[in-house]
């Protein structure tokens, strides 16, 4: 049953947010024509997406589209609409919210987050900036179409829009969660229907769900994305799992595989255990049980979760290991101590590999991890078949225990911020989820 739908004014912007819902495994469907469309019909879809082709049109003509087609999309059985506007917030941003509120009701308000973090596009008092650039001095100030002349979201709102606006700026973020959802209650308090974010982040688009969910309001998400997913996320639950589960195991602890990291658990439903990696270096029986330990919390989960990851402590700053210290210590060297918690890495991924067969792709960090999961599987090597990106190699297991099974290997310290999130999304597409 669709739970989400998404109105987009172009149709590049409908397919790149059903692209983004359909990489969290939310079936989605973009719809060409709304000719006869019955929502309740399209049974096999959790979200749709669709476009009213107004972007360049006059304001009242894209009014009426976006109005017309939220009215043919209102069902009782959807959680929550997003107005999809776009990355550079060209078009009929107000006239294009206020139909979709004016058809939802007066209790609706709109969350209007215009921040694009993977395209480097962000808000910051109450600005837009396009890869540090202000917007009305990017390309988007000679759009033939759709020039943009400010960079003030409010102000390109206010040209449009019936309703009043607030904004929540970065400063406000920066006082939490709470904070914000008591701040978006009392600017509804004060009439406004259109709050405008800033935001720069995944983790501050993901704060600003948290913030509006909480705050027990109903509203709609206006952005280019980021936030219907994340909402989408907290708000729909999957009701069905693959038979095929994707396991990460990340030895790194590097500040870029931490960015990397965060994308992937903000982008999309992911079960992360963390590893207490000293307890390797106290002696077999404490490493034995950390295993134990990391497994049955894996394994607990298993039904919940088609992603899970495997992370050491040492990610968090104020846990990571001397190595130095600890060889100093244990007289053993850093090499010996370095064998020791890959091994122990190594070892869970068997045992979780071993024990549930529904792990259909494996994503290795570090040539460290991924050469001492592949011996102790026994696996001969891998047989490479693409490059996902520079240094992310993609293949399939050759012999061992676990023949032909997905693997994606990647350098601890290379790609961008979403460079462990695209390995993840290659394995799904070669796993067919």
């Amino acid at each position: 049953m669709v739970k989400c739908v998404v109105v987009a004014d172009d149709m590049t912007g409908a397919t790149a947010t059903g692209v983004m819902l359909k990489k969290m495994n939310y079936n989605t469907t973009t719809l060409l024509s709304i000719n006869d469309l019955n929502i309740e019909s399209l049974t096999k879809s959790d979200c749709i997406t669709l476009t009213t082709n107004s972007r360049g049109i006059d304001a009242e003509n894209a009014y009426n589209r976006v109005y017309n087609v939220t009215k043919m999309c209102l069902s009782d059985q959807v959680v929550f609409y997003s107005k999809r506007i776009d990355s550079t917030v060209r078009g009929n941003l107000g006239a294009e919210t206020d139909a979709m509120l004016d058809v939802l009701g007066e209790d609706h308000i709109a969350i209007v987050v215009p921040c694009a973090p993977a395209s480097g596009r962000v808000t910051v008092g109450g600005h837009m900036l396009v890869k540090g650039v202000i917007l009305n001095k990017t390309e988007a100030a000679v759009d033939p179409k759709t020039p943009i002349r400010d960079s003030r979201v409010i102000e390109l709102f206010k040209k449009q829009t019936k309703y009043k606006i607030a904004s929540i700026y970065m400063e406000d973020l920066n006082d939490g969660e709470e904070y914000v959802s008591n701040l978006i209650r009392q600017k509804v308090r004060n009439g406004a229907r259109i709050i405008i974010c800033d935001s720069v982040t995944e983790e501050d688009i993901d704060m600003v769900a948290d913030a509006a969910i909480d705050s027990g309001i109903p509203f709609i998400t206006v952005d280019p994305g980021a936030l219907t997913a994340a909402v989408l996320r907290k708000k729909v639950k999957l009701e069905r799992q693959s038979a095929h589960k994707i396991l990460a195991v990340v030895g790194s602890v590097n500040p870029v595989a931490r960015r990397q990291l965060d994308y992937l658990w903000l982008s999309q439903p992911v079960y992360n255990a963390m590893i207490h990696t000293e307890e390797f270096l106290k002696g077999e029986a404490a490493s034995n049980m950390e295993i134990d330990r990391v497994t049955g919390d894996i394994l607990s989960k298993i039904n919940d979760y088609e992603i899970f990851s495997i992370t050491s402590d040492g990610i968090e700053p104020d846990k990571k290991l001397d190595l130095a210290l600890l060889s100093t210590n244990l007289g053993i060297t850093i090499d010996e101590i370095s064998d020791k918690i890959n091994n122990a890495f190594a070892e869970v991924t068997y045992q979780l590999l071993k024990m549930e067969p529904e792990i259909g792709g494996l994503y290795t960090s570090g040539g460290d991890i991924t050469t001492a999961v592949c011996k102790r599987i026994h696996a001969l090597g891998i047989e490479l078949i693409d490059e996902v990106v520079p240094l992310a190699a993609c293949g399939k297991l050759l012999r061992g225990e676990f023949p032909g099974k997905w693997i994606v290997t990647k350098g601890g310290m290379t790609g961008n911020q979403d460079a462990i999130s695209l390995c993840i999304g290659k394995l799904k597409a070669n796993m067919n989820l």
